[in-house]
């Protein structure tokens, strides 16, 4: 009898898998993605590869989510694999033009941890000098909404850096002299491996190569339609 009651549980558990991809750059997978499926509030984080899977039915409503990026939401009308992907967040500074200003008298207020010192000046009095003191000021001028906006793009500054460094070394001439794979399972296990300017951000120097036989390793372990990039949906025309 306890058999017969799991066996609704294992025929009817439902999962969507995918994967998650940078926008402007197809080719780069995104790790650490956010993946929420609003209806029952399943969430998981995508793997290395950008990979993805979740319990979910026709008809829920997933979600997005990873820092830099745009939050994007997807309507399940199938439960076949999906591929995402996320627009990065563009910053754009506008110039401005001060045509008048208020100074706030709290700009001005004396700052508690300035130290006390002494100024000395010559009265014209042959051989007697006076003493002034003179204290410091603390300005609040209001600068934490622009160094926030400094702060996100020195994070995007630094991410192209890494973008840049994995374009350059992981090429095609690179992964192929060391796993001696060709054509189209090359590109597809590229795809799948690439490595994140988290993961080389977080390894300095990263050792390309260690990265890469131990990718391949893994690679050849996985049956051979999940070393394959699931064909991207077609839009439909209006």
């Amino acid at each position: 009898m306890i058999f017969i009651l799991f066996i609704p549980v294992s025929v009817f558990a439902q999962q969507i898998t995918g994967k998650v991809y940078d926008l402007d750059n197809k080719a780069v997978p995104l790790q650490e993605v956010n993946v929420k499926n609003l209806n029952n509030n399943q969430a998981v984080k995508t793997k290395a590869g950008g990979q993805f899977s979740l319990p979910a039915r026709s008809g829920d409503l997933l979600v997005f989510s990873l820092s830099g990026y745009h939050t994007d939401t997807l309507y399940l009308i199938d439960l076949l694999p999906k591929i995402v992907y996320l627009p990065g967040n563009s910053i754009a500074l506008s110039e401005v033009k001060i045509v008048g200003a208020k100074i706030n008298p709290l700009v001005f207020a004396p700052d508690p941890e300035a130290q006390e010192f002494k100024r000395i000046r010559t009265d014209g009095l042959r051989g007697k000098n006076n003493n002034d003191r003179a204290g410091g000021l603390k300005f609040n001028l209001g600068y934490g909404k622009y160094r926030r906006e400094q702060e996100k793009i020195r994070l995007l500054e630094e991410r192209d850096k890494y973008e840049t460094e994995i374009n350059q070394v992981f090429t095609e001439a690179y992964v192929s002299d060391l796993v001696k794979l060709k054509g189209q399972d090359l590109k597809d296990f590229m795809s799948l491996y690439r490595p994140t300017a988290v993961l080389v951000k977080a390894e300095r120097p990263f050792n390309y190569d260690y990265y890469t036989v131990q990718a391949y390793h893994q690679w050849l372990k996985l049956p051979e339609w999940q070393r394959k990039l699931p064909p991207v949906p077609k839009l439909k025309s209006n």
